[in-house]
């Protein structure tokens, strides 16, 4: 079950139907342009923090409500997006550590894995929480750069 209850399992936004979030393989999206463009309008930005649901890995219909900075929108008017987590993930070069901020309520410090590229869709997405300042959002850039060579 998700970690909030204004929703039910059926109607939670990104996970169902043509605006689901699914995972996206960075080497086959074509030319990828990631910008810094947030803007507090109630839309997924590029350089945003934002909520939807996210499948699990093993694509097997389980996932999990969790936050996502969006990294670059597409030409079809989807966006690719990279997962966040609390758990520590010091030493692994698939994360990068971005510290806290208030998508975490609880003030911990995140993790962005850059190994699981996400595409999202703006009717899949649960809530907007907040902009990563441009210093975290390039630390994250430019790690995706050098993994898949966007530009």
């Amino acid at each position: 079950m998700t970690a909030f209850t204004d929703e039910t399992e059926e109607n939670v936004p990104g996970r169902y139907g043509d605006s689901a979030t699914t995972e996206a393989d960075p080497h086959q999206v074509g030319r990828v342009r990631t910008e810094y463009a947030p803007a507090h309008d109630g839309d997924p930005d590029p350089g945003e923090i934002v909520w939807t649901w996210v499948p699990f890995e093993e694509n097997d219909g389980r996932g999990k409500d969790r936050p996502v900075l969006v990294v670059a929108r597409e030409a079809a008017g989807t966006l690719l997006a990279v997962q966040l987590s609390s758990k520590r993930h010091d030493d692994d070069r698939e994360w990068v550590a971005i510290g806290s901020g208030p998508w975490d309520r609880s003030g911990r410090d995140s993790w962005i894995n850059i190994d699981r590229v996400i595409r999202l869709h703006e009717d899949g997405m649960r809530r907007e929480a907040c902009a990563l300042d441009r210093g975290r959002f390039n630390l994250v850039r430019n790690r995706l750069h050098e993994r898949y060579g966007w530009t």
